[in-house]
């Protein structure tokens, strides 16, 4: 009985560290993001106990603009997400079905596809962009996220179509149901929870990408990461106007996080038949 309660402390403690570890950068966002330029440099850091403002986030609405900024990472995020889910859940699901040795294969070859660093690709994918026209566009950074996301959606979603069983969509094909019936009414539904996961991943890359919205986009096209970079400069950096920036980039994916986490188990017997 000591033990197991010894162990447990143990476990329980070792738990909170790694809580705490992980949280304190955020914990220290939120707080920074509160306080005045010379509450900041407090040594110890006051996390608590200080004269909280607003005027950093008044600042950043007002003078900086950041719901410009926000929109437009709304927007791109909003259609590399869209474009990437469907057309991976799509090449996903005819990678699991197909009966062809190579084409089974081929999910791995788009998860290679990754490992390309962004930045090799940056000449060439500014000059494709310039000659179609699309610099300082919404369309091209969205394009180019597509091409880093969608491989992987590719891969994940084939991993979680080949877990449904076929019999369930045969089943459906004998009752007088289309190939795309099929698809919809039974494996897309429990495939749910890949979908949900492919969407976050699609998201998180896609609204926290720099070097390509950096390269493509103009000044009524530019997102967040690059409203806050363009707080650094030479002279005194302003820590309290940086951590709303960083606020209000951290906040939405959270929350869409958090609001898409409920449903991630839920997918798992959604669909399913009745016996």
């Amino acid at each position: 009985m000591r033990a197991s309660r010894t162990e447990n402390l143990l476990r329980n403690a070792l738990a909170i560290l790694v809580i705490a570890f992980f949280l304190m950068p955020i914990v220290w966002l939120f707080t920074t993001s509160l306080k005045l330029q010379r509450d900041t440099f407090q040594l110890p850091p006051v996390w608590l106990g200080f004269q909280p403002t607003l005027n950093n986030f008044a600042f950043a609405i007002n003078q900086i603009q950041v719901g410009r900024f926000v929109l437009n990472s709304v927007i791109i995020s909003a259609g590399t997400t869209l474009i990437s889910v469907v057309l991976g859940t799509l090449g996903g699901y005819a990678v699991s079905r197909s009966r062809l040795r190579f084409v089974g294969a081929s999910s791995y070859f788009f998860l290679v596809l990754l490992m390309i660093p962004p930045v090799a690709m940056l000449v060439p994918f500014y000059l494709i962009m310039r000659d179609l026209g699309l610099l300082g566009t919404y369309w091209a950074v969205i394009i180019l996220d597509t091409v880093y996301n969608a491989p992987f959606v590719v891969w994940m979603m084939s991993n979680y179509f080949r877990s449904v069983p076929t019999e369930m969509e045969q089943a459906a094909l004998v009752d007088g149901a289309s190939h795309f019936q099929a698809f919809r009414l039974v494996a897309l539904p429990l495939a749910v929870p890949g979908i949900i996961a492919s969407v976050l991943y699609c998201l998180i890359f896609s609204w926290n990408d720099f070097i390509f919205a950096l390269l493509l986009t103009s000044p009524s096209t530019k997102t967040v990461p690059l409203a806050i970079m363009g707080q650094f400069s030479t002279a005194q950096l302003q820590w309290g106007y940086m951590a709303a920036l960083s606020v209000f980039a951290v906040l939405p994916v959270l929350l869409v996080a958090l609001v898409l986490n409920r449903y991630f188990v839920q997918g798992l017997t959604a669909g399913a038949t009745k016996g």
